[in-house]
Parts: C-alpha cells; structure tokens; sequence
C-alpha cells in the first residue's frame, strides 16, 4: 500500500513513537513526509528484520498511514452508498467485523489510492489510507462523499498504529489481550482490551505477506510508549526486534503487494495492475467504472510482471526494461534482493506478449543491459504452520 513520495515539506510529522525509534538509534528518513524508521542497525538492519518476521515475529510503527470514518446519517445506507461510489471492491458483502482489499479510483480508471475498508457497524466504515497521500484522499473522500447522507470523519491523528507481524504474532499478542485472537480471520477484526486499553482494535491485517495483526490504541506519547514497552517485553521469548520500512518494502515485495506510486498511480490502471479480482464490476456504477469497461475491451497494453535476475545485478526501481534487441519495453517499478530467496527479484510492467514465465527481459543496469527472466508471482507465499 505505501507512498514513497516524498514532497517538499518545511517540518517533518513525527508518529508518537519518534523518540523511541531514536533512541534506539533508527536509521530515519524522510517518508512522505513523516520522520520515519528504514532500519535498525542495532537490532542488525534491514535483512534481520526481515528475517524475523518471516521466522518469528517483529513489531512495526505505523502511525503514520491514514485513518476515514464514514457514519451514516439519519437514512440508513448513506455510509454504505458512499463506500460503493468511492471504491471499487464490493463493500455490501462486507460482515460486521469484517475487512478487505479496495481501491479508490479516478474517472479514468486509474489509482487515487489503495485502501483497506473494515465494517465497524451497521453504518459505520473505517478506510485506513496510506500515508504520502492522506491530505489528497481525505480531501478525495470528503468530496465524493457529497450526495451522500453520512458523515467523513478524519481520524488519522487520533491512533498509534502498530503492526505485529510473523509466526509468533499471534503467541506474543496473546499475552497482552483478553480477546480471542484465534477466532480471528485474516482480513477480520474485532475490539478488545490490549494492555489494559479497553475498546482497543485488533485486525488480522498487515503489509508483509505473513500472518500478524494491526492495533490502534490512543496516540497520545505515553500511551503509545507504553504499548510499544510492552509489545517489546512480550515479544522478547519469540525473538522480536523492531522493524523499519525497508524490511517492510522487502517483505511486501516478495508477497507482490502494491506500493503506491509504484505498482499503482494515477496513469496506471485496475487491469494493468493485475488487481482486477477486487474490482468487482458487477456491483452497479462507481467512480472509474466506465473508464475500466472501455479499458478492458480495448484491451491492456502493459502488465504487471515478476522478474527474477540472471545475470548479477540489482533491478531497482525505474530501470527501463528492454528486449534482446535493446529496445525499450517497459520499466521497473520496484526491485531488490530478497532476504527469503537469496536471489534478486523485481516487479515491472511488460507488454502482454513478453509476460509468459520464462521470458527474457533485459534490464538497463547503469551502462550494462543485465538478463532477467519472467517467473511466478507472489515470489514467497507464506507456508501453511
């Protein structure tokens, strides 16, 4: 889901946990505009934190992503209404407690953003947005939203979020909560008291491709070091260590998980982006619909691949992708070595003809054209435990 866009901005945001990430001597950099953690060179960097959420478990502060609350008024199905006009996926079979996958869409077919969409209530939505891009969507939303009897409320600052993410998640949350973690779905939530917070939310969400959980408790400093204290201590016979957002890039790219401005933008669209199996046109009219049904009979001219390097070398991201002849045929959208595989792996748009598994593609790696090869995605699945 993530922005990496960075825009000028005088002051950096902080997330409540700032202090904490530096003294614990966090790499920081500017994300989106937020004063972020990419590394913790003292828990062994980027690849140890990977490693322990694919092996055992690690603990994420994202804080920074973006929280909208759409309320019915007093006609009921305003909130609902509005969700199915703004988003792509089909929120109507969406139970209480119940989340999942969607997207908000321009007219033109393209990305607004990505968002997860949880059903707290009969009329009550909760849309978790990613970070860069929270002022554009909220401002997206709130206008959409017009027409509609319900209310958009901008919640982004009242929640610490946190991530708790790998195989012992579940052990390790379970010891801070009173709520029954393994009734629990993936993409289903529920409330319950977390270190001694009541009415906490605890999702079965997450943005790594293992199984783990989200929390929201109140984003006031204290409150906010003081879950973080105790995730840490509770973790701490599973081997946790903090994790920043260059594990999370890896891990999500070896799920092939969308990363706004990446995979998705606003000149890609649901087809090319190969995520049509949560746009659910059957569902009636929303924004980009017409767009879509034009784009899908006229037919995709670039999709999304995996790539896997032959040749040494990196792919990272915006390297032009070229065919044996040299010529150019797409580009690179995110690429790095994985931790998981040992080996280097990419994601690129490629013209439907070159993305059968196997296929040659050559990457424009500085002066040196390096062959890669078309293989299955998600690169890792998580095994079944």
């Amino acid at each position: 889901m993530e922005s990496v866009t960075t825009p000028f901005i005088a002051e950096m945001r902080k997330t409540p946990l700032n202090a904490v990430h530096r003294r614990l001597g966090a790499k920081m950099v500017n994300f989106g505009g937020w004063d972020m953690p990419v590394e913790y060179p003292a828990s062994g960097g980027l690849v140890a934190e990977h490693k322990a959420v694919r092996s055992r478990v690690g603990v994420f502060d994202v804080s920074h992503m973006g929280d909208i609350r759409i309320r019915s008024g007093r006609t009921p199905g305003g909130a609902l209404a509005a969700v199915q006009h703004i988003s792509m996926n089909d929120a109507s079979k969406l139970a209480i407690g119940q989340a999942h996958y969607s997207a908000m869409l321009y007219p033109t077919g393209t990305f607004v953003d990505d968002v997860i969409v949880h059903r707290l209530g009969e009329e009550d939505y909760l849309l978790v947005i990613n970070a860069g891009t929270r002022e554009k969507d909220i401002n997206w939303v709130r206008e959409n939203a017009k027409g509609f009897d319900c209310a958009v409320e901008d919640l982004s600052d009242a929640y610490t979020q946190l991530a708790i993410q790998g195989p012992r998640a579940q052990e390790l949350l379970q010891k801070l909560t009173d709520a029954n973690l393994g009734i629990i779905k993936n993409y289903w939530f529920t409330h319950g008291t977390v270190c001694n917070l009541k009415n906490t939310l605890i999702a079965r969400t997450g943005y790594t491709g293992e199984d783990g959980f989200e929390i929201y408790v109140p984003s006031d400093d204290a409150t906010s070091e003081m879950v973080w204290n105790k995730v840490m201590q509770a973790g701490r016979e599973f081997g946790i260590i903090p994790c920043g957002l260059g594990a999370r890039n890896t891990l999500r790219l070896e799920s092939k998980m969308a990363l706004y401005g990446h995979e998705i933008s606003d000149k890609i669209n649901v087809w090319e982006a190969g995520l049509d199996r949560y746009c659910k046109m059957e569902k009636g009219d929303f924004i980009g619909r017409a767009a879509l049904e034009r784009a899908k009979a006229a037919g995709v001219t670039r999709t999304l691949v995996g790539l896997e390097m032959v040749d040494r070398g990196i792919a990272r991201d915006e390297y032009c992708c070229c065919n044996e002849n040299g010529e150019v045929i797409g580009v690179v959208t995110s690429g790095s070595p994985s931790p998981t595989l040992c080996k280097n792996i990419a994601l690129a748009y490629a013209p439907p003809a070159m993305s059968a598994l196997g296929t040659a593609i050559y990457v424009q790696i500085r002066q040196q054209r390096c062959k890669a090869q078309v293989v299955a995605t998600p690169f890792y699945k998580r095994p079944k435990r």
